[in-house]
């Protein structure tokens, strides 16, 4: 996984290289998920799509640090965001339940007539 497949403008790409760089783009691009979210409501706003992003990007550099680069700093400094990432999910994921339930207790109690 450490043997160059390419080299690019001076720089060697390896396979752990790639995992690396997937998960830097993954972090990186929640950003631009969440922009666009913000933009579309019209207020500030972290869709779901953000916090997947988040665990999935910190999975990786994590991977990279552990396995390919084997650097502790590297590790320390995902690990953290990482737990963040998915304390959030989960309570995005649980808000969304709780909202589904209310909704349909509501609809329960009015006869399934939608109020409005």
């Amino acid at each position: 996984m450490n043997q160059t497949i390419a080299i690019l403008f001076g720089v060697s790409i390896t396979p752990w290289k790639l995992i690396g760089y997937s998960g830097v783009l993954l972090f990186a691009g929640r950003w631009v998920v969440q922009v666009f979210a913000t933009r579309r409501r019209g207020k500030p706003v972290i869709p779901r799509t953000f916090w997947v992003m988040s665990v999935t990007g910190s999975g990786l550099l994590l991977a990279y640090f552990i396995w390919g680069k084997n650097d502790s700093v590297g590790v320390l400094s995902n690990l953290f965001p990482m737990g963040v990432a998915v304390y959030n999910w989960m309570m995005d994921i649980r808000a969304a339940r709780r909202e589904s339930q209310a909704r349909e207790t509501s609809r329960e109690i009015s006869g399934g007539v939608p109020s409005h």
